[in-house]
Protein backbone atom coordinates (compact mmCIF):
# COMPACT_ATOMS: atom_id res chain seq x y z
CA UNK A 1 0.00 0.00 0.00
CA UNK A 2 1.46 3.10 -1.03
CA UNK A 3 2.83 5.56 2.20
CA UNK A 4 -0.41 8.29 2.44
CA UNK A 5 2.19 10.57 4.36
CA UNK A 6 4.75 10.59 2.16
CA UNK A 7 5.32 14.09 0.09
CA UNK A 8 3.98 14.33 -3.15
CA UNK A 9 5.06 16.46 -5.83
CA UNK A 10 4.53 17.03 -9.54
CA UNK A 11 8.04 17.86 -11.69
CA UNK A 12 6.92 20.60 -14.21
CA UNK A 13 9.54 21.98 -16.62
CA UNK A 14 9.88 24.89 -14.38
CA UNK A 15 9.72 23.43 -10.47
CA UNK A 16 8.09 21.31 -8.42
CA UNK A 17 4.17 21.78 -7.95
CA UNK A 18 2.09 20.91 -4.71
CA UNK A 19 -1.59 19.22 -5.27
CA UNK A 20 -4.60 19.88 -3.06
CA UNK A 21 -7.61 17.86 -2.99
CA UNK A 22 -10.54 17.92 -1.17
CA UNK A 23 -13.42 15.09 -1.74
CA UNK A 24 -16.83 15.78 -1.69
CA UNK A 25 -18.59 12.17 -0.89
CA UNK A 26 -22.18 11.30 -1.47
CA UNK A 27 -23.48 8.68 0.48
CA UNK A 28 -26.68 6.71 -0.14
CA UNK A 29 -28.35 6.50 3.34
CA UNK A 30 -29.47 2.92 4.33
CA UNK A 31 -32.93 3.30 4.63
CA UNK A 32 -36.06 1.45 2.96
CA UNK A 33 -37.91 4.18 2.40
CA UNK A 34 -36.64 7.09 0.95
CA UNK A 35 -35.83 11.18 1.99
CA UNK A 36 -39.27 12.52 2.08
CA UNK A 37 -41.68 9.85 0.81
CA UNK A 38 -42.46 6.50 1.57
CA UNK A 39 -41.42 5.04 -1.67
CA UNK A 40 -38.76 2.08 -1.93
CA UNK A 41 -35.03 2.24 -2.47
CA UNK A 42 -34.35 -1.17 -3.47
CA UNK A 43 -31.65 -1.59 -6.12
CA UNK A 44 -31.94 -2.58 -9.38
CA UNK A 45 -35.90 -2.12 -9.68
CA UNK A 46 -37.50 -1.53 -13.05
CA UNK A 47 -37.45 1.87 -14.46
CA UNK A 48 -39.92 4.27 -12.36
CA UNK A 49 -41.49 1.69 -10.27
CA UNK A 50 -40.40 3.15 -6.73
CA UNK A 51 -41.34 6.78 -7.82
CA UNK A 52 -44.27 8.37 -5.19
CA UNK A 53 -46.59 11.52 -5.69
CA UNK A 54 -43.94 13.16 -4.05
CA UNK A 55 -40.81 12.00 -5.76
CA UNK A 56 -42.22 13.09 -9.00
CA UNK A 57 -43.23 16.31 -7.94
CA UNK A 58 -47.03 16.35 -8.55
CA UNK A 59 -48.72 19.72 -7.02
CA UNK A 60 -49.57 19.95 -3.61
CA UNK A 61 -47.56 17.02 -2.14
CA UNK A 62 -45.40 17.84 0.39
CA UNK A 63 -42.43 16.29 1.76
CA UNK A 64 -41.91 14.74 5.10
CA UNK A 65 -38.94 14.05 6.66
CA UNK A 66 -37.58 10.37 6.99
CA UNK A 67 -36.92 10.07 10.88
CA UNK A 68 -34.60 6.96 10.06
CA UNK A 69 -32.43 9.30 7.71
CA UNK A 70 -31.77 11.68 10.00
CA UNK A 71 -31.06 9.47 12.76
CA UNK A 72 -28.12 7.62 10.48
CA UNK A 73 -26.66 11.08 9.36
CA UNK A 74 -26.21 11.86 13.03
CA UNK A 75 -24.82 8.57 13.69
CA UNK A 76 -22.33 9.09 11.36
CA UNK A 77 -21.26 12.59 12.45
CA UNK A 78 -20.82 10.92 15.80
CA UNK A 79 -18.71 8.42 14.22
CA UNK A 80 -16.08 10.74 13.34
CA UNK A 81 -16.55 13.20 16.32
CA UNK A 82 -18.09 15.69 13.92
CA UNK A 83 -20.42 18.50 15.92
CA UNK A 84 -23.76 17.63 15.89
CA UNK A 85 -25.93 20.61 14.62
CA UNK A 86 -29.37 20.37 17.30
CA UNK A 87 -30.80 22.76 15.24
CA UNK A 88 -30.77 22.14 10.80
CA UNK A 89 -32.98 23.38 8.25
CA UNK A 90 -33.48 22.57 4.64
CA UNK A 91 -33.08 24.73 1.74
CA UNK A 92 -33.41 24.56 -2.20
CA UNK A 93 -31.25 24.11 -4.16
CA UNK A 94 -32.59 25.46 -7.83
CA UNK A 95 -31.65 24.37 -11.19
CA UNK A 96 -33.39 22.87 -13.83
CA UNK A 97 -32.30 19.83 -15.11
CA UNK A 98 -34.57 16.67 -17.14
CA UNK A 99 -33.96 14.02 -13.72
CA UNK A 100 -34.95 16.90 -11.28
CA UNK A 101 -39.05 16.88 -11.42
CA UNK A 102 -39.48 19.84 -8.77
CA UNK A 103 -37.00 22.07 -10.76
CA UNK A 104 -35.17 22.16 -7.41
CA UNK A 105 -33.18 19.93 -4.97
CA UNK A 106 -33.43 19.70 -1.28
CA UNK A 107 -30.37 20.26 0.29
CA UNK A 108 -28.72 21.94 3.10
CA UNK A 109 -26.31 24.99 2.79
CA UNK A 110 -26.72 27.27 5.56
CA UNK A 111 -26.88 25.24 8.61
CA UNK A 112 -26.18 21.62 7.99
CA UNK A 113 -27.02 18.42 10.62
CA UNK A 114 -23.90 17.74 11.16
CA UNK A 115 -20.87 20.33 11.46
CA UNK A 116 -16.64 20.05 11.56
CA UNK A 117 -15.16 16.88 12.06
CA UNK A 118 -11.97 14.74 10.92
CA UNK A 119 -10.67 11.53 9.82
CA UNK A 120 -6.94 10.00 10.49
CA UNK A 121 -5.53 8.39 7.73
CA UNK A 122 -2.01 6.16 8.20
CA UNK A 123 -1.35 4.40 11.16
CA UNK A 124 2.68 4.83 12.26
CA UNK A 125 3.17 0.67 12.67
CA UNK A 126 1.81 0.11 9.47
CA UNK A 127 2.83 0.58 6.01
CA UNK A 128 6.27 0.86 6.57
CA UNK A 129 6.07 3.71 9.14
CA UNK A 130 3.92 6.59 7.54
CA UNK A 131 2.89 8.59 10.06
CA UNK A 132 -0.69 9.77 10.82
CA UNK A 133 -2.45 12.85 8.51
CA UNK A 134 -5.41 14.44 10.39
CA UNK A 135 -7.69 15.11 7.08
CA UNK A 136 -10.70 17.82 8.25
CA UNK A 137 -14.16 17.00 7.05
CA UNK A 138 -16.53 20.52 7.00
CA UNK A 139 -19.73 18.98 7.64
CA UNK A 140 -22.16 16.91 6.63
CA UNK A 141 -25.19 17.61 5.19
CA UNK A 142 -28.58 15.70 3.73
CA UNK A 143 -30.23 16.23 0.62
CA UNK A 144 -32.14 13.98 -1.77
CA UNK A 145 -30.83 12.65 -4.75
CA UNK A 146 -31.78 13.23 -8.54
CA UNK A 147 -33.46 10.83 -10.88
CA UNK A 148 -30.86 8.85 -13.62
CA UNK A 149 -30.96 10.01 -17.53
CA UNK A 150 -30.84 6.95 -19.56
CA UNK A 151 -28.95 7.64 -23.62
CA UNK A 152 -28.81 4.19 -24.67
CA UNK A 153 -32.39 3.10 -25.18
CA UNK A 154 -33.32 4.78 -28.00
CA UNK A 155 -30.88 6.45 -31.33
CA UNK A 156 -32.06 9.76 -30.97
CA UNK A 157 -34.09 10.00 -27.38
CA UNK A 158 -33.15 10.37 -23.78
CA UNK A 159 -35.13 8.33 -20.75
CA UNK A 160 -36.06 9.56 -17.01
CA UNK A 161 -35.91 6.87 -14.81
CA UNK A 162 -36.93 8.47 -11.41
CA UNK A 163 -36.16 5.54 -9.00
CA UNK A 164 -33.30 7.40 -7.56
CA UNK A 165 -35.09 10.74 -7.19
CA UNK A 166 -35.81 11.45 -3.76
CA UNK A 167 -33.16 9.04 -2.24
CA UNK A 168 -31.53 10.22 0.74
CA UNK A 169 -27.82 11.56 0.44
CA UNK A 170 -25.25 12.39 2.93
CA UNK A 171 -23.04 14.65 1.66
CA UNK A 172 -19.59 14.37 3.16
CA UNK A 173 -17.16 17.30 2.67
CA UNK A 174 -13.71 17.09 3.44
CA UNK A 175 -11.31 20.05 3.37
CA UNK A 176 -8.90 20.48 0.95
CA UNK A 177 -6.71 18.94 3.19
CA UNK A 178 -5.02 15.47 1.13
CA UNK A 179 -2.04 16.15 -0.88
CA UNK A 180 -1.41 13.02 -3.13
CA UNK A 181 -3.53 10.36 -4.69
CA UNK A 182 -2.41 7.93 -2.25
CA UNK A 183 -4.39 10.38 0.64
CA UNK A 184 -7.25 10.36 -1.33
CA UNK A 185 -7.88 6.78 -1.51
CA UNK A 186 -6.98 6.34 1.98
CA UNK A 187 -9.71 8.65 3.16
CA UNK A 188 -12.02 7.23 0.57
CA UNK A 189 -11.53 3.67 2.17
CA UNK A 190 -11.65 4.83 5.90
CA UNK A 191 -14.52 6.64 5.38
CA UNK A 192 -15.89 3.66 3.38
CA UNK A 193 -14.89 1.78 6.37
CA UNK A 194 -16.94 3.86 8.99
CA UNK A 195 -19.70 3.82 6.78
CA UNK A 196 -19.97 0.18 6.82
CA UNK A 197 -19.36 -0.41 10.45
CA UNK A 198 -21.90 2.41 11.53
CA UNK A 199 -24.45 1.14 8.70
CA UNK A 200 -25.55 4.22 7.26
CA UNK A 201 -24.35 2.91 3.88
CA UNK A 202 -23.37 0.54 2.29
CA UNK A 203 -20.49 1.56 0.73
CA UNK A 204 -21.52 -0.31 -2.72
CA UNK A 205 -19.96 2.15 -4.78
CA UNK A 206 -20.11 0.20 -8.23
CA UNK A 207 -24.31 0.52 -7.54
CA UNK A 208 -23.58 3.88 -7.21
CA UNK A 209 -24.57 4.48 -3.46
CA UNK A 210 -21.36 5.83 -2.84
CA UNK A 211 -19.62 8.63 -5.07
CA UNK A 212 -17.14 11.40 -5.19
CA UNK A 213 -16.57 14.62 -6.34
CA UNK A 214 -13.25 15.41 -6.66
CA UNK A 215 -11.78 18.59 -6.55
CA UNK A 216 -8.20 19.07 -7.58
CA UNK A 217 -6.05 22.43 -7.74
CA UNK A 218 -2.12 23.04 -7.88
CA UNK A 219 0.13 25.22 -6.95
CA UNK A 220 3.83 26.15 -6.18
CA UNK A 221 4.59 24.39 -2.72
CA UNK A 222 3.98 27.40 -0.32
CA UNK A 223 1.47 29.40 -2.34
CA UNK A 224 -1.99 30.54 -1.99
CA UNK A 225 -4.34 28.15 -3.15
CA UNK A 226 -4.92 27.77 -6.97
CA UNK A 227 -8.38 27.47 -9.11
CA UNK A 228 -10.25 24.07 -8.52
CA UNK A 229 -11.71 21.86 -11.34
CA UNK A 230 -14.68 19.35 -9.64
CA UNK A 231 -14.70 15.86 -11.23
CA UNK A 232 -17.88 14.61 -11.07
CA UNK A 233 -19.07 11.55 -9.39
CA UNK A 234 -16.65 9.07 -9.79
CA UNK A 235 -17.51 5.72 -8.83
CA UNK A 236 -14.33 3.69 -7.23
CA UNK A 237 -11.18 4.45 -5.47
CA UNK A 238 -9.43 3.57 -8.02
CA UNK A 239 -10.82 5.88 -10.24
CA UNK A 240 -10.80 8.60 -7.73
CA UNK A 241 -6.91 8.37 -7.19
CA UNK A 242 -6.78 7.75 -11.46
CA UNK A 243 -8.45 11.14 -11.98
CA UNK A 244 -6.86 13.32 -9.35
CA UNK A 245 -3.35 11.96 -10.84
CA UNK A 246 -4.65 13.04 -14.62
CA UNK A 247 -6.27 16.29 -13.98
CA UNK A 248 -3.20 17.57 -11.99
CA UNK A 249 -0.48 17.15 -14.39
CA UNK A 250 -3.24 18.10 -16.62
CA UNK A 251 -3.43 21.55 -14.54
CA UNK A 252 0.36 21.66 -14.67
CA UNK A 253 0.61 21.60 -18.17
CA UNK A 254 -1.86 24.53 -18.70
CA UNK A 255 -0.06 26.48 -16.39
CA UNK A 256 3.48 25.87 -17.06
CA UNK A 257 2.49 26.89 -21.29
CA UNK A 258 1.14 30.01 -19.78
CA UNK A 259 -2.56 29.42 -20.22
CA UNK A 260 -5.03 29.52 -16.63
CA UNK A 261 -7.01 27.18 -14.91
CA UNK A 262 -10.85 27.53 -15.41
CA UNK A 263 -13.25 27.07 -12.56
CA UNK A 264 -15.37 24.47 -13.89
CA UNK A 265 -16.82 20.91 -13.47
CA UNK A 266 -15.36 17.68 -15.17
CA UNK A 267 -15.87 13.78 -15.70
CA UNK A 268 -13.56 11.12 -15.73
CA UNK A 269 -13.64 8.91 -18.46
CA UNK A 270 -12.14 5.59 -16.66
CA UNK A 271 -11.12 4.33 -20.33
CA UNK A 272 -8.90 5.95 -21.07
CA UNK A 273 -7.90 7.67 -18.34
CA UNK A 274 -8.67 11.20 -18.50
CA UNK A 275 -10.73 14.24 -17.11
CA UNK A 276 -12.50 16.02 -19.71
CA UNK A 277 -14.29 19.73 -19.57
CA UNK A 278 -18.37 19.21 -18.64
CA UNK A 279 -19.76 22.91 -18.16
CA UNK A 280 -18.44 25.86 -16.25
CA UNK A 281 -18.18 25.83 -12.17
CA UNK A 282 -21.57 27.35 -10.72
CA UNK A 283 -21.04 29.58 -7.54
CA UNK A 284 -23.55 29.00 -4.63
CA UNK A 285 -25.48 32.25 -5.92
CA UNK A 286 -25.99 31.01 -8.83
CA UNK A 287 -28.34 28.29 -7.47
CA UNK A 288 -30.42 30.95 -6.08
CA UNK A 289 -30.31 29.04 -2.71
CA UNK A 290 -33.29 29.78 -0.13
CA UNK A 291 -34.72 27.88 3.04
CA UNK A 292 -37.29 25.71 1.93
CA UNK A 293 -41.08 27.02 2.89
CA UNK A 294 -42.52 23.16 3.08
CA UNK A 295 -40.29 21.47 5.88
CA UNK A 296 -39.53 23.45 9.43
CA UNK A 297 -35.92 23.35 10.72
CA UNK A 298 -35.02 19.74 12.32
CA UNK A 299 -34.35 20.43 16.31
CA UNK A 300 -32.38 17.51 18.14
CA UNK A 301 -33.16 16.44 21.58
CA UNK A 302 -30.96 15.22 23.87
CA UNK A 303 -32.85 11.88 24.35
CA UNK A 304 -32.81 11.48 20.30
CA UNK A 305 -28.65 11.95 20.33
CA UNK A 306 -27.96 9.25 23.35
CA UNK A 307 -29.86 7.14 21.68
CA UNK A 308 -28.09 7.94 18.52
CA UNK A 309 -24.63 7.59 20.45
CA UNK A 310 -24.95 4.41 21.85
CA UNK A 311 -26.58 2.60 19.27
CA UNK A 312 -22.87 3.16 17.46
CA UNK A 313 -20.86 -0.08 17.12
CA UNK A 314 -16.75 -0.55 17.99
CA UNK A 315 -15.20 1.36 15.03
CA UNK A 316 -12.27 0.48 13.26
CA UNK A 317 -9.63 2.62 14.64
CA UNK A 318 -10.60 0.96 18.33
CA UNK A 319 -11.07 -2.78 16.97
CA UNK A 320 -7.73 -2.20 15.75
CA UNK A 321 -6.41 -1.38 19.00
CA UNK A 322 -7.96 -4.02 20.73
CA UNK A 323 -6.59 -6.58 18.22
CA UNK A 324 -3.06 -5.57 18.60
CA UNK A 325 -3.37 -5.59 22.37
CA UNK A 326 -4.25 -9.31 22.20
CA UNK A 327 -0.87 -9.37 20.01
CA UNK A 328 -1.93 -9.01 16.73
CA UNK A 329 0.48 -7.84 14.48
CA UNK A 330 -0.18 -4.27 13.35
CA UNK A 331 -0.58 -5.43 9.71
CA UNK A 332 -2.75 -8.32 10.49
CA UNK A 333 -4.30 -6.25 12.82
CA UNK A 334 -5.13 -3.68 9.74
CA UNK A 335 -6.48 -6.58 7.08
CA UNK A 336 -8.52 -7.58 9.64
CA UNK A 337 -10.51 -4.28 10.42
CA UNK A 338 -10.55 -2.90 6.54
CA UNK A 339 -13.98 -4.82 6.51
CA UNK A 340 -16.94 -5.21 8.32
CA UNK A 341 -17.22 -8.31 7.41
CA UNK A 342 -14.18 -9.87 8.11
CA UNK A 343 -13.74 -8.08 11.68
CA UNK A 344 -17.33 -9.44 12.41
CA UNK A 345 -16.03 -13.26 11.50
CA UNK A 346 -13.09 -12.92 13.21
CA UNK A 347 -14.88 -11.39 16.13
CA UNK A 348 -16.94 -14.54 16.51
CA UNK A 349 -14.10 -16.55 15.74
CA UNK A 350 -12.24 -15.07 19.07
CA UNK A 351 -15.75 -15.87 20.99
CA UNK A 352 -15.03 -19.45 20.64
CA UNK A 353 -12.09 -19.15 23.07
CA UNK A 354 -8.98 -19.72 20.68
CA UNK A 355 -5.85 -17.48 21.26
CA UNK A 356 -6.06 -14.59 18.90
CA UNK A 357 -2.42 -14.80 17.47
CA UNK A 358 -2.81 -18.15 15.29
CA UNK A 359 -6.50 -17.44 14.85
CA UNK A 360 -5.60 -13.83 13.31
CA UNK A 361 -2.45 -15.74 11.12
CA UNK A 362 -4.73 -18.37 10.11
CA UNK A 363 -7.94 -16.22 8.81
CA UNK A 364 -5.27 -13.87 6.80
CA UNK A 365 -3.21 -16.57 5.28
CA UNK A 366 -5.04 -20.05 4.90
CA UNK A 367 -8.87 -18.78 5.01
CA UNK A 368 -8.40 -15.24 2.77
CA UNK A 369 -6.50 -17.60 -0.05
CA UNK A 370 -8.64 -19.94 0.06
CA UNK A 371 -11.95 -17.38 -0.21
CA UNK A 372 -9.62 -15.54 -2.67
CA UNK A 373 -9.27 -19.01 -5.43
CA UNK A 374 -12.53 -19.67 -4.38
CA UNK A 375 -13.83 -16.11 -5.39
CA UNK A 376 -16.08 -15.26 -2.15
CA UNK A 377 -16.74 -12.95 0.34
CA UNK A 378 -15.86 -14.00 3.80
CA UNK A 379 -19.78 -13.35 4.76
CA UNK A 380 -20.19 -16.52 2.41
CA UNK A 381 -17.38 -18.96 3.44
CA UNK A 382 -17.97 -22.35 3.58
CA UNK A 383 -16.39 -22.52 6.71
CA UNK A 384 -18.29 -20.69 9.28
CA UNK A 385 -16.63 -19.66 12.75
CA UNK A 386 -17.59 -22.36 14.85
CA UNK A 387 -15.85 -24.84 12.33
CA UNK A 388 -12.56 -22.89 12.13
CA UNK A 389 -12.32 -23.13 15.64
CA UNK A 390 -12.45 -26.73 15.92
CA UNK A 391 -9.78 -26.84 12.78
CA UNK A 392 -7.61 -24.56 15.15
CA UNK A 393 -8.28 -26.54 17.88
CA UNK A 394 -6.90 -29.74 16.72
CA UNK A 395 -3.63 -27.59 15.70
CA UNK A 396 -3.20 -26.59 19.08
CA UNK A 397 -3.54 -30.01 20.93
CA UNK A 398 -0.95 -31.71 18.22
CA UNK A 399 -3.71 -33.84 16.63
CA UNK A 400 -2.81 -32.34 13.21
CA UNK A 401 0.27 -31.27 12.12
CA UNK A 402 0.46 -27.93 9.42
CA UNK A 403 0.20 -30.08 6.82
CA UNK A 404 -2.45 -32.36 7.76
CA UNK A 405 -4.41 -28.92 9.08
CA UNK A 406 -4.42 -27.73 5.30
CA UNK A 407 -5.54 -31.32 4.11
CA UNK A 408 -8.33 -31.17 6.40
CA UNK A 409 -9.09 -27.50 5.82
CA UNK A 410 -9.62 -28.53 2.20
CA UNK A 411 -12.23 -31.42 2.80
CA UNK A 412 -13.98 -28.60 4.92
CA UNK A 413 -14.27 -26.13 1.82
CA UNK A 414 -15.42 -29.00 -0.02
CA UNK A 415 -18.29 -31.27 1.99
CA UNK A 416 -18.61 -28.43 4.77
CA UNK A 417 -18.40 -30.86 7.41
CA UNK A 418 -16.31 -30.47 10.68
CA UNK A 419 -12.72 -30.89 11.41
CA UNK A 420 -13.09 -33.89 13.70
CA UNK A 421 -15.24 -35.75 11.62
CA UNK A 422 -12.95 -35.66 8.53
CA UNK A 423 -9.88 -36.64 11.06
CA UNK A 424 -11.68 -39.03 12.36
CA UNK A 425 -12.74 -40.67 9.04
CA UNK A 426 -9.99 -40.46 6.82
CA UNK A 427 -7.99 -41.29 9.94
CA UNK A 428 -5.83 -37.57 8.89
CA UNK A 429 -4.92 -38.24 12.94
CA UNK A 430 -1.14 -36.98 13.24
CA UNK A 431 0.92 -39.64 15.26
CA UNK A 432 3.96 -39.28 18.16
CA UNK A 433 4.89 -42.60 17.95
CA UNK A 434 8.37 -42.96 18.21
CA UNK A 435 9.00 -46.55 17.43
CA UNK A 436 6.73 -46.40 14.31
CA UNK A 437 8.87 -43.25 13.24
CA UNK A 438 12.42 -44.49 13.96
CA UNK A 439 11.46 -47.10 11.20
CA UNK A 440 10.77 -44.72 8.96
CA UNK A 441 13.76 -42.67 9.48
CA UNK A 442 15.90 -46.18 9.56
CA UNK A 443 14.23 -47.07 6.08
CA UNK A 444 15.05 -43.43 4.40
CA UNK A 445 18.57 -43.31 5.69
CA UNK A 446 18.95 -46.85 3.86
CA UNK A 447 17.32 -46.01 0.87
CA UNK A 448 19.78 -42.49 0.81
CA UNK A 449 23.42 -43.62 1.19
CA UNK A 450 24.81 -40.98 -1.06
CA UNK A 451 23.05 -38.06 1.06
CA UNK A 452 23.59 -39.56 4.01
CA UNK A 453 27.35 -39.80 3.26
CA UNK A 454 27.22 -35.60 2.38
CA UNK A 455 24.77 -34.97 5.33
CA UNK A 456 27.95 -36.43 7.82
CA UNK A 457 31.06 -35.53 6.05
CA UNK A 458 29.38 -31.55 6.61
CA UNK A 459 26.63 -30.86 3.93
CA UNK A 460 23.78 -30.25 6.75
CA UNK A 461 21.57 -28.42 4.50
CA UNK A 462 20.62 -32.07 3.64
CA UNK A 463 18.41 -32.34 7.19
CA UNK A 464 15.21 -30.70 5.30
CA UNK A 465 15.52 -33.63 2.90
CA UNK A 466 15.63 -36.46 5.17
CA UNK A 467 12.29 -34.82 7.22
CA UNK A 468 10.47 -34.90 3.63
CA UNK A 469 11.18 -38.27 2.82
CA UNK A 470 10.44 -39.10 6.23
CA UNK A 471 6.88 -36.73 6.11
CA UNK A 472 6.12 -38.46 2.50
CA UNK A 473 6.87 -41.91 3.65
CA UNK A 474 4.40 -41.73 6.58
CA UNK A 475 1.42 -39.32 4.83
CA UNK A 476 2.51 -36.04 6.31
CA UNK A 477 0.53 -37.69 9.41
CA UNK A 478 3.68 -38.13 11.55
CA UNK A 479 4.68 -35.15 14.09
CA UNK A 480 7.24 -33.03 13.03
CA UNK A 481 8.57 -32.22 16.70
CA UNK A 482 9.48 -35.60 17.12
CA UNK A 483 10.66 -36.60 13.31
CA UNK A 484 13.33 -33.19 14.00
CA UNK A 485 14.13 -34.85 17.62
CA UNK A 486 14.73 -38.93 16.07
CA UNK A 487 15.80 -37.80 13.02
CA UNK A 488 18.80 -36.12 14.42
CA UNK A 489 19.71 -38.84 16.91
CA UNK A 490 19.68 -41.32 13.52
CA UNK A 491 22.15 -38.89 11.90
CA UNK A 492 24.46 -38.56 14.77
CA UNK A 493 24.86 -41.91 14.92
Amino acid sequence: MADASAPYRIRGATGDWEVVIGLEVHAQVASRAKLFSCASTTFGAEPNTQVSLVDAAMPGMLPVPNAECIRQAVRTGMAIDATINRWSRFDRKNYFYADLPQGYQISQLFHPLVGEGSLAIGDPSVDGGEDVVTIGVERIHVEQDAGKLMHDQHPTRSYVDLNRSGVALMEIVSRPDMRSPAQAGAYLRKLRAILRYVGSCDGNMEEGSMRADVNVSVRRPGDELGTRTETKNVNSVRFVMAAIEHEARRQVGVLEDGGRIVQETRLFDPDRGVTRSMRSKEDAHDYRYFPDPDLLPLELDEAFLDECRASLPELPDAKRRRYEALGITPYNAGVLVAEVETARWFDALLRTGVPAVPAANWVTGELFGALNRLGLGIERSPVVPDQAAGLLALVADGTLSGSLAKQVFELMLETGRDADAIVAERGLKQTSDTGAIEAVIADVLAKNPGQLAQYRGGKEALFGFFVGQTMKAMGGKANPGVVNEVLRKALAG
